[in-house]
């Protein structure tokens, strides 16, 4: 139980500093990359629920929190759950492939947009250094 806390305490961390650094991305270069990470649009059942701007944060949260605590196990179950690598790779490489999630929605970005795939994709290598870093020295 002790570790799934920490679990999710590096969930809330690194996605909290990912939205950071997408929104600070935002505020530097006027690229909405960020869009994405809240987007919700193409999502049967939560594309409905209301106040959105509440449920896409609860949503992005959620999804920090289910892929920290879901790779680790998976990484534990090989024996690399404490090496940063992993985490650097496989968040940077599913998010750069997530971005096309984009073409599912009206909201910007569009899925041409190099610079924001570049600016989301770095932003994800960002989160895997913190998640990664996070577990080697908590858990």
């Amino acid at each position: 139980m002790k570790q799934l806390v920490k679990l999710i305490v590096i969930g809330l961390c690194a996605g909290t500093i990912l939205a950071c650094v997408l929104i600070l991305v935002y505020f530097l270069t006027n690229n909405e990359a960020y869009i994405l990470l809240f987007n919700v649009d193409y999502i049967p059942i939560l594309n409905r629920l209301h106040p959105k701007f509440i449920v896409e944060i609860a949503f992005h949260y959620g999804f920090c929190i289910a892929s920290v605590v879901l790779l680790y196990q998976i990484l534990h179950m090989i024996h690399r759950e404490h090496h940063m690598l992993w985490y650097v790779v496989i968040y940077t490489s599913g998010s750069a492939v997530l971005f096309f999630l984009t073409a599912l929605s009206s909201a910007p970005p569009v899925t041409t947009d190099i610079e924001a795939w570049s600016y989301w994709t770095i932003a994800h290598a960002i989160y895997g250094v913190i998640v990664g870093g996070l577990i080697r020295k908590w858990v």
